[in-house]
């Protein structure tokens, strides 16, 4: 489950997706290289969520392939799946955590599924603790999600995709629906995950604040096909009108 040294994280292949005659994704491709912050840039209903969730194998593309950590999802088996899924941390746009768990169980709801019960009782304690002290919230570890803001609940979701230690995360519109100030926070606490982790990470976003804050490297999604790949501050400069209609 390794990958090839120097060969990409992630890479996508000529990918395909339709929804009916709704032809979200057309023979997409783009690389992602270790340790950098891609972004996945378009407008509402472009497919970029299609995208993510097809990386992670929650949808079945039509065609093409995918190959994340040196592995074809297309050929893996639900356990060799199971097992590429604990490298990859998500961080779902509606944070997605358990009304019903304080923040300690939230966390170590991942421990559950992927540790056994001597490695938990030996190391559950110290990886929340660390988890949500890299975010700033160790002292939410008894608190429900009700008792969070929004910005909160968000730090709370990221420090459960990092308790894993993925090398793999994926942030789905991680700022939607928070202020500029979280925003901003939310966005910077991201760049310190990619620098202390080495993560690799791809960022659905439309929020051209976190972009430019997050990005090594932007991806266009227009019309289902990786349009323009380039850096932001590139991106932001060109006279293409497609391109130049995000940045007005």
């Amino acid at each position: 489950m390794d990958t090839v040294k120097n060969s990409p994280i992630i890479r996508v292949l000529k990918l395909s997706k339709s929804f009916g005659e709704n032809h979200v994704l057309k023979d997409f491709s783009m690389d992602v290289q270790h340790g950098e912050n891609l972004v996945i840039l378009g407008k509402s209903g472009s497919g970029k969520s299609v995208l993510i969730k097809c990386i992670i194998g929650l949808i079945d593309a039509d065609k093409g392939d995918i190959q994340v950590l040196g592995n074809s999802i297309n050929g893996l088996d639900q356990d060799n799946m199971d097992i590429l899924r604990s490298k990859i941390g998500f961080l779902f746009q509606s944070n997605a955590l358990y009304d019903s768990m304080t923040v300690r169980e939230n966390l170590e709801f991942p421990l559950r599924i992927n540790w056994t019960k001597e490695q938990r009782a030996e190391g559950a304690e110290a990886a929340v603790r660390e988890a949500l002290e890299d975010v700033g919230l160790l002292h939410t570890i008894n608190m429900m999600p009700a008792e969070l803001s929004g910005g909160m609940k968000k730090r709370v979701a990221l420090a459960r995709s990092l308790i894993l230690k993925p090398k793999v995360i994926l942030y789905d519109e991680p700022t939607t629906g928070l202020d500029p100030i979280t925003s901003r926070e939310i966005s910077h606490l991201m760049v310190r995950v990619q620098q202390k982790y080495d993560t690799t990470a791809v960022i659905i976003s439309h929020d051209l604040n976190c972009i430019q804050i997050t990005s090594n490297r932007v991806v266009m999604l227009i019309d289902g096909t990786c349009y323009a790949d380039d850096t932001f501050e590139a991106l932001s400069k060109s006279t293409d009108p497609k391109i130049n209609l995000f940045f007005e």
